[in-house]
């Protein structure tokens, strides 16, 4: 999709439109989730700080992301995918692959079938979306961003909307390409890569398998050799399994006594707990992230239980233990608590168990409320400020705290 944050909040804001925008946090803390193709022209992007967005482009308008209203409409975008072929593998809300080898002979080719594809999700629900057509996941990546619009000082560049890598040509496409447009390419690689000569995809091809290895290491230098002639065997799959569930949060202003560490696992834990049961799956382990704020060191900590666990009480009870040895004067400016390992939860002995109630009824009494009166309507006593409980909703913080926070 293009800069599908910005574009679905200006189906909202259309006064908008034409203006450079951008969707983020906007504290000094805050961090560019997507910017208008108007935005771009003065160098701002996504993960870029706010801050240094604001300096580059001070007439911008920034818009808090409203993550809820994003996956609804992905999903309205994924409703399209699936006319075309059931075989839709999200990578995230904005972005998916498609295998349509068996909607050839039905839709057409593979040119068509995207032309008809972003045809029908400009005209439905008003946004733009650039498509790569390839015979495998990563060139098809790769044509999807040469497909896409192209923001200079100079103006806006509109882009193809759909550009194709015929099988045969994939080394012709790929040599001229720069090396850091392979996957697994950062800035570590690269700069290994460059001292040894290697600044574009032909380069790479030209370099004895020994030197390779010699700088990256045998499995790296396997895998940017596969993909520097084109080969990418992974199958599209629609039905991947949840590996993880986590919510973290960065805040406006620093924790820094083990109280307020304290109080925000309990929510973290209690967020995290109501998305596994949701999915009818408990987590193993259990991990702590924090973010201090001189010099954004972040330190892990994680448990492992026998078995998966639902239960925002347990979760707290694993992780605070793990916050004692753990000095927070220096200031922490980000909270975060994930459950992996995941499998099916089993009868577990709870508090209910002491009460007399069957295991799990007090969670989804609780997930029963929220459901019927909203997610206000219940939650940790310590999380209420002020008079109102502090929600933890999916994808609200991530790109940092907004420069006038909720009460």
């Amino acid at each position: 999709m293009d800069a599908f944050y910005v574009s679905v909040e200006l189906r909202r804001r259309p006064e908008l439109r034409g203006k450079p925008v951008v969707v983020g946090g906007d504290g000094p803390r805050g961090v560019v989730a997507a910017a208008s193709y108007e935005a771009r022209r003065f160098g701002v992007h996504s993960a870029l700080a706010s801050s240094i967005a604001k300096r580059r482009c001070p007439h911008a308008v920034f818009l808090p992301g409203d993550h809820a209203h994003y996956s609804e409409v992905s999903r309205e975008v994924r409703d399209v995918f699936e006319r075309y072929t059931p075989l839709v593998e999200p990578l995230s809300l904005d972005e998916a692959f498609l295998d349509v080898s068996g909607s050839i002979e039905l839709l057409g080719d593979g040119p068509t079938i995207a032309r008809a594809l972003r045809a029908a999700i400009r005209d439905e629900l008003q946004l733009g979306c650039s498509v790569g057509v390839a015979p495998n996941k990563f060139l098809a990546k790769l044509a999807s961003v040469d497909a896409k619009p192209r923001a200079s000082r100079d103006g806006i560049e509109r882009g193809p909307g759909v550009v194709e890598i015929v099988a045969g040509e994939e080394r012709a496409y790929l040599e001229p390409l720069p090396v850091e447009r392979l996957w697994g390419v950062g800035p570590a690689t690269l700069a290994k890569l460059n001292r040894i000569g290697i600044y574009t995809v032909a380069d790479l091809t030209t370099v004895g398998a020994p030197a390779l290895a010699a700088s990256l290491g045998q499995s790296q230098a396997r895998h940017l050799t596969e993909l520097a002639v084109g080969h990418d065997d992974r199958p599209v799959e629609p039905d991947q399994a949840i590996k993880s569930i986590s919510h973290e949060e960065t805040y406006a202003e620093d924790l820094a006594t083990i109280e307020e560490l304290r109080t925000e696992v309990v929510r973290m834990s209690d967020a995290v707990a109501r998305r596994l049961r949701r999915q009818k799956i408990g987590a193993r382990t259990v991990a702590l992230k924090l973010r201090f704020t001189d010099g954004f060191r972040t330190i892990t900590r994680q448990t492992t239980t026998p078995e998966p666990i639902d239960q925002a009480s347990i979760i707290a009870e694993l992780l605070i233990p793990l916050l004692e040895p753990i000095d927070p004067t220096p200031g922490i400016r980000l909270v975060g608590v994930s459950g992996s390992n995941l499998g099916p939860v089993h009868q577990q002995l709870s508090f209910d168990d002491l009460a007399g109630a069957e295991p799990g009824t007090r969670e989804s009494t609780v997930d029963e409320i929220r459901d019927r009166f909203g997610a206000e309507a219940i939650g940790p006593a310590s999380a209420v400020r002020n008079g109102k409980l502090r929600t933890v909703r999916p994808g609200a913080q991530q790109w940092g705290p907004n420069q006038t926070p909720p009460e």
